[in-house]
């Protein structure tokens, strides 16, 4: 009796289909101090079957057969290694660690990449501008906004992306999805970048720093914001009523005003609102939660915008100043209010 062949696994997998780094994922290009979604592979570790090999691959004229199989899912590898590398997707094992900082990963390759943030090696260079990329994915990504090349389009509508994980995010908002949860108050994202961001809030941690006033800030955006302040530029202008405005955000917000749009809505109460944040408050308003304590009397307010206003009463503060009669006001509502009293002075003069 013949002896039984073993029974391999068989799947067939695209290069395309191999799992990135879950490190990488969601990451948005272009900040490169951020991982790419998944990094060009050397070519002696694309090593997973390819489309219409039947589970083996013919290299010099002899067949190798993918006998090494995730024990997770259906995938299978030639080479003991790759299956290791692979295995690190589902178990979330990092070896792979930066000297620098202690961040790690789950190869080497991510973390050769990574390392250049601290380097400041840039070795891939766009031919048609001076942009310098850490990562050869990087540069590839980037060289699409020269081609106008969109690969990528959504199943649900007709938009189109230059990137892999740029689609991945937006299809997010035809599902509902939002995959990233934070331990501290549950809140839930979309994508990585701003779960990020608003980790921050509960750590305290400030890592962006502005280097004219040395103003640290939870996020990069803020602090880019924030900088905008120095400079006074305003690009941003409204079509209808000519007022500019430093932020995008800010003037489609503001263009809320001519439209009357209120995308904004309470689930309780059905009240609408123009801004988000103006949403926020009022939703307070109905669980009656005050999270925001004066240290000082211990006072506490559903808004922290409303301590804001409180905390001058203790230590006396009064910054706002009018340039027409020099009086000091502790609030710039307040001073707002006052200033209008010269306005309409002028007028009747007239």
């Amino acid at each position: 009796m013949a002896a039984m062949e073993p029974e391999y696994c068989r799947t067939e997998i695209k290069e395309e289909d191999q799992d990135p780094d879950p490190e990488d994922q969601d990451q948005e290009y272009p900040n490169q101090d951020q991982e790419p979604e998944n990094l060009e592979e050397p070519e002696e570790q694309q090593q997973s079957a390819q489309p219409g090999s039947s589970g083996s691959q013919e290299r010099g004229g002899q067949q190798r057969t993918r006998r090494h199989c995730c024990q997770f899912c259906d995938k299978a590898f030639i080479r003991p290694t790759d299956l290791r590398k692979h295995e690190r997707i589902h178990t979330g094992e990092r070896a792979f660690s930066c000297d620098v900082c202690g961040k790690a990963f789950t190869a080497w390759r991510y973390l050769r990449n990574h390392g250049r943030v601290h380097s400041g090696e840039r070795p891939h260079g766009c031919h048609v501008c001076r942009a310098a990329f850490t990562s050869s994915t990087h540069l590839k990504n980037h060289r699409r906004i020269h081609t106008g090349d969109k690969p990528y389009n959504c199943d649900h509508c007709s938009k189109t992306f230059t990137e892999a994980n740029h689609l991945r995010n937006h299809q997010r908002t035809h599902t509902g999805e939002k995959p990233y949860i934070c331990d501290h108050c549950e809140k839930t994202f979309t994508t990585l970048s701003p779960f990020k961001d608003h980790q921050g809030i509960h750590s305290g941690e400030k890592p962006y720093s502005c280097d004219q006033c040395e103003k640290a800030f939870t996020t990069s955006t803020h602090l880019k914001k924030h900088k905008l302040t120095h400079t006074g530029e305003k690009p941003h202008s409204c079509d209808q009523c000519g007022k500019s405005f430093a932020l995008k955000c800010t003037l489609k917000v503001h263009q809320r005003i001519h439209s009357g749009d209120k995308p904004f809505s309470c689930e309780q109460c059905g009240k609408t609102f123009s801004q988000r944040s103006d949403l926020t408050k009022h939703e307070q308003t109905h669980s009656g939660e005050k999270r925001y304590i004066c240290e000082e009397c211990g006072k506490a307010f559903t808004m922290k915008y409303t301590l804001i206003i409180h905390r001058p009463t203790h230590t006396g503060e009064r910054p706002y100043w009018c340039e027409s009669c020099g009086r000091t006001f502790s609030h710039s509502n307040s001073l707002t209010k006052h200033q209008q009293t010269h306005n309409r002075r002028e007028s009747t003069s007239l």
